[in-house]
């Protein structure tokens, strides 16, 4: 497997990533151990949940993806394989949403406790926060990564333009060598990533 270069953030990943909102809802424990081990076996190595994963099951508060992933990297050895990314931002019950600095700081320690590591690869804004200022989250971000918890900071489900404003913050804050990547909304069932974005985004990939 040829891995890439995810931007500047000094990341190598293979050229999919095994998306884990199945972990704990569609598929249980003993399958998804089989799967992130398949995973491995076939030569990728970039594996992508969020906090919030899943949420949406009766019965469930969010965390239940992060914590399987978690069991399996302390049962099976392998972190030093995987490069691990989540995300944050969505709710997560009352009062724990969004992109406040106190709120990153107490959902990391949250995804890092249930994931049975010390650092997160790429750590992704889940969803635009428009109630906090760009300023206050990337320099929460950067205070992440000075901290060893996170190696890069990446983007989901921002606009064109909000994505713009936050490269420029970060530009300014000195952020720029650890942005990582910016999703699109694409799929091969259907949907398709707006052109309005792929300026934005290939910025983003190339920053």
């Amino acid at each position: 497997m040829q891995l890439r270069p995810l931007g500047r953030s000094g990341l190598q990943v293979s050229p999919l990533a095994f998306g884990g909102n199945v972990f704990g809802w569609t598929v249980d424990q003993a399958l998804s151990f089989r799967l992130l081990d398949a995973w491995l076996d076939a030569g990728f190595n970039f594996i992508d949940t969020a906090d919030v994963y899943s949420s949406w099951v009766p019965g469930h508060s969010g965390g239940e993806s992060e914590t399987i992933i978690g069991k399996w990297l302390r049962q099976s050895g392998k972190r030093n394989r995987v490069v691990l990314a989540t995300k944050l931002g969505k709710p997560m019950g009352e009062g724990k949403k969004g992109l406040s600095p106190a709120y990153i700081h107490e959902a990391v320690d949250a995804s890092l406790r249930r994931l049975q590591t010390d650092h997160i690869d790429l750590y992704q804004s889940h969803d635009d926060d428009p109630d906090t200022p760009l300023s206050d989250t990337a320099e929460a971000f950067a205070a992440l990564i000075k901290a060893g918890k996170v190696r890069a900071i990446g983007a989901s489900n921002f606009s064109a333009p909000r994505l713009a404003a936050a490269l420029d913050v970060a530009e300014k804050q000195g952020c720029r060598a650890t942005r990582a990547c910016s999703r699109c909304t694409t799929s091969t069932t259907g949907r398709s990533s707006s052109r309005r974005s792929s300026p934005c985004a290939s910025r983003a990939a190339s920053a």
